[in-house]
């Protein structure tokens, strides 16, 4: 009975660590050549909350090679950047509007921040990207984001 004991306890644990333990975080690097480092973002789909921790590697500042990170269905990132332009760097490129899912504070050389994303707002098979919305930057600057 003991030895039952033991494997239910240890199938028990390892049914628990594998879902709640799955990483729900990433760090996005961005550069002074207007790169990311990643092509994709996947999040597991036991997340409930994402962290996102964008760091600018470069040395120029927001207003010359700002970065951010904003998260909206594909079909709705052209939209979405047309519309940043005129909200400018006060609003760190990103209109209000309902079509941007999640997005973070511009940084500039040497700066960083953290976006929560709420994964409630995504659903599985539905094609995201991750973008930076200063302006001309989201040619080069996005990747997809997947809810696995």
């Amino acid at each position: 009975m003991k030895k039952l004991s033991a494997i239910l306890g240890l199938m028990i644990f390892t049914l628990f660590s594998q879902n709640s333990f799955a990483k729900c975080e990433v760090t996005l690097t961005g550069n002074d050549q207007m790169q990311f480092d990643l092509k994709k973002i996947e999040v597991p789909g036991s997340c409930k909350k994402f962290k996102i921790n964008l760091k600018h590697s470069g040395k120029l500042t927001k207003q010359v090679m700002g970065h951010n990170v904003v998260i909206s269905k594909t079909e709705d990132m052209t939209e979405i950047t047309q519309k940043a332009m005129a909200v400018g760097i006060k609003g760190d490129y990103v209109p209000k509007d309902s079509k941007v899912l999640a997005a973070s504070k511009l940084v500039g050389g040497g700066e960083h921040t953290t976006l929560s994303v709420d994964i409630g707002k995504f659903k599985k098979g539905e094609k995201y990207t991750f973008f930076c919305s200063f302006p001309g930057h989201y040619a080069l600057m996005k990747g997809d984001f997947l809810i696995k």
